[in-house]
């Protein structure tokens, strides 16, 4: 039985075989059938030429595809409008297209897109010239204004296919990405402008408290330990004068509290008693001013060691506090340990303001006067902090070395609203004041390759050149272009990887950035 199920599943399999085989040969013939026909379709139009239209205004980026501007025949333009400050689309909003050519205006308007960031408009031309088109947005944040300069109208279909052809952009190593794609992941691009770039100087660095941002918690008494919470550990959340243990010294001859805080007590009552006195004899000039004053000294001394004591000790026990708000960073001692006074129970931080400590060779010390402030990352991170973004600054630097101590220290302070961890090492990039002007681009902006490193450079905001750069330092947002780019040129500055994968999954040919 079993042979007679097995023999009718391999019957069935083979027979599903078989029609999928089918179904793949038939979509295949007809794919073949579909692109002949296709073939034949461009030969018949000659003229399937569209413009590439690119333009850039202080709010939005505007790539537009539109056939040739004719004379009396109107111009179908779909324009991808993504917004400067994130290279998302524009969602809702209305577009209005003008075409000036020699004082003569032609204009049309959408009032929403037919799809999240692409507007459809229809222009017909009016005069044959050089010309502009102008697109004016309305969006989310007010009006924008965007223009495309050297816009050609023919009086000629022929003459307009020509030049579009012309204007084709054309490259042996480019890479399609459209907007449709951009918009879908986290993507940008900017202009490689020369920018002052300093030395830098990378380094490994420590994370440390601060002073004044952590204190130390010591035992006033001698006596055994108990939590005086329940579940303390360390990174317990505590605030300033919440109790965190009591100190029971009971029963030992040396350290009876109730003995001392009934003394004290004493004391800070009799000195009271004979300060309100002296104030009442002084009135009759019966005792000094000097008596008086010694009084007063003496009442404060017992009201401050009375305060001291009761403020800490209750029913024989001492009771210790968090000097600050925080958290426990340290536990020194275990719940039922003795400890005598003086000792060392816990420490509490506030993790609120950090130094970023990094030891340099001495060979560095002539660059040290001119540190202007310090990028850093974590080891296991790509994220990389600014110091000034972090209200940090420049705290000291060593001036000498010695035997013991042969490297100079060189300490940044920040502020830690990112939870950074201190004891924790960071790779840091202390940069000196920017004298010298080179290209520079995100590090985001670099692909590498075998140890060879890359850029794309955009051709239009749907097709870009991979281009080989050479670098040079980094301060670890951005690094120097040697080579490679030209001022002025735009490349990609995020989303690089998601351009590098778009060509790997596929050979383009050498007009790749045609759109027909």
């Amino acid at each position: 039985m079993r042979y007679a199920v097995m023999h009718k599943l391999h019957d069935h399999i083979k027979h599903s075989m078989k029609k999928i085989f089918l179904f793949l040969a038939a979509v295949a013939l007809l794919a073949v059938n579909t692109g002949c026909h296709n073939h034949e379709h461009k030969e018949e139009h000659v003229h399937a030429e569209k413009l590439q239209l690119t333009g850039y205004g202080a709010d939005y980026e505007v790539f537009a595809v539109a056939s040739p501007f004719v004379v009396g025949e109107e111009s179908h333009i779909s324009a991808h409008i993504s917004k400067l400050s994130d290279f998302k689309p524009l969602e809702k909003g209305e577009v209005t297209a003008t075409l000036e050519v020699g004082g003569v205006k032609t204009s049309a308007t959408v009032k929403e897109p037919i799809e999240p960031g692409i507007f459809k408009i229809g222009i017909k031309p009016e005069k044959a010239g050089a010309g502009k088109l102008v697109f004016d947005i309305t969006g989310e944040n007010g009006k924008s204004q965007v223009v495309v300069a050297d816009i050609a109208v023919f009086d000629d279909e022929h003459a307009a296919h020509e030049d579009a052809h012309s204007k084709e952009v054309e490259s042996s190593n480019g890479v399609q990405f459209s907007k449709e794609m951009s918009w879908k992941v986290d993507f940008a691009t900017e202009v490689c402008n020369p920018m002052p770039f300093g030395e830098v100087i990378r380094t490994i660095a420590q994370i440390e408290p601060s002073q004044g941002d952590e204190k130390l918690v010591t035992a006033k008494a001698s006596g055994v330990v108990s939590f005086a919470r329940p579940g303390l550990v360390e990174g317990t959340a505590v605030s300033a004068g919440s109790a965190i243990f009591h100190i029971d010294g009971s029963g030992m001859a040396d350290n009876n509290l109730s003995v001392k805080l009934a003394q004290v007590e004493s004391d800070y009552n009799y000195a009271k008693q004979n300060l309100e006195r002296k104030k009442e004899l002084a009135k009759d000039n019966i005792v000094s001013a000097k008596d008086l004053q010694e009084a007063e000294r003496l009442f404060k001394s017992a009201e401050a060691e009375y305060n001291n004591l009761n403020g800490h000790f209750a029913a024989g026990k001492q009771v210790v506090t968090a000097p600050i708000s925080g958290f426990v960073k340290q536990l020194f001692v275990k719940n039922g340990e003795f400890v005598q006074a003086g000792q060392a129970v816990a420490s509490v931080s506030q993790n609120r303001n950090l130094y970023i400590t990094a030891e340099l060779q001495p060979s560095y010390y002539p660059l040290l006067s001119r540190i202007e402030s310090a990028n850093f990352r974590g080891l296991n991170s790509d994220k990389v902090y600014s110091v000034s973004e972090l209200g940090g600054r420049l705290v000291s630097y060593s001036r000498n070395v010695s035997a013991d101590s042969p490297l100079l220290p060189v300490v940044f302070q920040v502020n830690n609203n990112i939870d950074l961890l201190p004891g924790s090492f960071v790779e840091m990039f202390i940069y000196t004041n920017k004298a010298t002007n080179c290209l520079a681009v995100p590090n985001g902006a670099l692909v590498e390759e075998m140890g060879n490193f890359f850029v794309f450079v955009q051709l239009t905001p749907a097709f870009f050149e991979k281009r080989h750069v050479t670098i040079g330092t980094t301060d670890g947002k951005r690094v120097q272009i040697l080579s490679g780019v030209k001022a002025g040129e735009r490349v990609v500055s995020k989303g690089a990887v998601m351009v590098k994968l778009a060509q790997a999954s596929g050979k383009l040919d050498a007009h790749s950035g045609h759109v027909h």
